[in-house]
């Protein structure tokens, strides 16, 4: 197998013979008022409420803002919103708009656009459609108040609309908040910090963003996703390079500031280096995910689902791609390790280890026939294509026949997406990873709902689950949470709904010209930050 996680570059000179060899041709990053990123995959989609994938996500900062936003400490504040109330019965939540607050196109933000935009939000997204299941009405009041009001007293209002995990609650203007939910928008206007240029962006090579000269910011200070979104620059450039290697020489040569997800072995060297900067932006970091196709053999038998459990190792896939044990960890817990919905019900699957008979055992019970597995292989990051050679690996160790779909990520993000069978253009598996702080909410991430084909790439599907995870969100304390997490977990290792790849944290690395980077959970913030001459 080829992994990533070796290829080191160990001169200037190595760099400059990659820059020869291989880099797109890039204006070199030296203007003050420019940033030049790489981030972690292409941006194929651009409506944030359609898909989950996170570089959309990042995209949705850019442009569009939200209600409300989580702070470094991870507590809701208000964005959009100026101030918000709810009624002493619990059914009634209000909230009034900022004044000022307008569009890039110049239109005034009104509850005319936040109300629709809320309801096509709620449509794709787990959390809002929890909220939405106790919601009766959302309401204007005029053209800066409006009410969501409720059947039951449900105490993750404002938390489901400060989330960080993909899809956000981005509010747009009402012509594209009314788009059907299960359509992708067209038009890309915002009231968020920056605009996105379109005549400057190439799709598949760079994308482009201008500071928005309309924006109104906050006045309090910046921290997370909430507080002033003061743009210190005029410009942020996302350049798509996929290769790794070639994207660390830019960064070192001064074509980029900005690497999102720098290779973990080159990071002594990076550290080394005091032009560059290497910095931890989401403390809690990330959960690896491998997600298992409901719909089609062998995985809609859960003996193959389980033969899984029995046949992989989390530290396999966490060495190949990261190597140092500082920044990963080995984690059986259906929600995230480390936060207080961790649990150890149900894991002698994990604790015991892998026992491949077991995984040959279980494989023959589900019925396999020999048809190949197809696993969706993102060649353009580290962690996926390692990921995905393991997984092949492992399984062809026990007779599985195997066959690996290996494109760009964007590829994956849109085949992913197809129900029909492999033979016909769909899959079994494929890889992604979700935030740690999405991944302790069974209701945050949309990958955590059962919910079959309405639910998310991979259909699971699972009465008990939702019932779960309905008791899950009307809890009324931490400690009742905590115990429904229990009985959660002990259904999830029964029936998997996906596979974990463990945790780790991913360093960003980045010229030392670049200062205010804000630590955000799972978004990359462009604002805040100066560039100096």
């Amino acid at each position: 197998m080829r992994f990533h996680r070796r290829h080191v570059i160990k001169t200037g000179a190595a760099a400059g013979a990659l820059l020869g060899m291989g880099m797109p041709r890039l204006a070199r990053a030296q203007d003050a008022g420019t940033i030049r990123a790489v981030m972690h995959g292409d941006l194929r989609v651009f409506d944030p409420i359609w898909t989950t994938a996170n570089i959309t996500a990042y995209h949705g900062a850019m442009i569009y803002d939200t209600l409300f936003g989580l702070d470094g400490n991870f507590d809701v504040r208000p964005q959009m919103v100026q101030d918000y109330g709810v009624s002493e019965d619990g059914l009634t939540w209000s909230f009034r708009l900022r004044d000022g607050l307008g569009f890039s196109d110049g239109t005034p933000v009104t509850t005319a656009d936040v109300i629709p935009s809320i309801r096509r939000w709620a449509a794709r997204d787990g959390a809002g459609q929890h909220m939405m299941r106790r919601v009766r009405d959302i309401v204007a009041k005029d053209e800066r108040v409006f009410e969501i009001q409720l059947t039951e007293p449900y105490g993750l209002v404002i938390d489901s609309l400060a989330k960080t995990s993909t899809p956000l609650c981005y509010i747009m203007r009402r012509q594209e908040a009314e788009t059907d939910p299960n359509e992708q928008i067209t038009t890309f206007i915002g009231s968020g910090p920056f605009t996105f240029n379109q005549d400057l962006t190439q799709p598949g090579n760079r994308y482009v963003y201008d500071k928005n000269p309309n924006y109104v910011p906050r006045d309090d200070a910046p921290s997370g996703m909430a507080g002033a979104k003061i743009v210190k620059v005029d410009r942020v450039i996302w350049e798509n390079i996929d290769d790794a290697q070639t994207a660390m020489a830019a960064l070192q040569t001064g074509e980029i500031d900005f690497m999102e997800t720098p290779p973990i072995d080159f990071l002594p060297m990076l550290e080394a280096d005091p032009n560059l900067t290497v910095q931890v932006l989401n403390t809690l970091g990330n959960v690896g995910w491998l997600r298992l196709n409901f719909l089609h053999p062998p995985f809609d038998r859960v003996e193959a689902r389980q033969a899984m459990m029995h046949l992989l190792n989390q530290e396999d896939f966490l060495r190949a791609t990261f190597g140092n044990p500082q920044y990963f960890r080995t984690c059986g817990s259906y929600l995230t390790c480390g936060t207080p919905m961790e649990s150890d019900v149900n894991m002698d699957w994990f604790t015991q280890g892998p026992n491949p008979e077991r995984a040959r055992e279980l494989f023959a019970a589900a019925g396999y026939d020999g048809r190949p597995v197809t696993i969706l292989q993102a060649t353009n990051i580290p962690f996926m294509d390692n990921s995905a050679q393991i997984v092949a690996q492992k399984l062809r160790s026990i007779g599985i026949n195997v066959e690996l779909a290996a494109s760009d990520w964007g590829g994956v993000v849109t085949r992913r997406a197809v129900q029909a069978p492999p033979a016909e253009g769909g899959w079994n598996i494929f890889i992604t990873w979700g935030g740690g702080n999405s991944v302790a909410s069974p209701i945050n991430l949309s990958g955590h709902a059962a919910t079959g084909t309405d639910g998310w790439f991979g259909w699971p599907s699972d009465e008990l689950h939702e019932q779960l995870r309905d008791e899950w969100a009307a809890a009324p304390t931490l400690e009742a949470r905590q115990e429904v997490s229990r009985r959660m977990q002990e259904n999830a290792w029964n029936f998997v709904p996906h596979l974990y790849l463990g945790q780790w944290v991913a360093p960003v690395a980045h010229s030392a010209r670049l200062s205010g980077i804000l630590a955000i959970p799972e978004i990359v913030p462009f604002w805040n930050i100066e560039k100096s001459a």
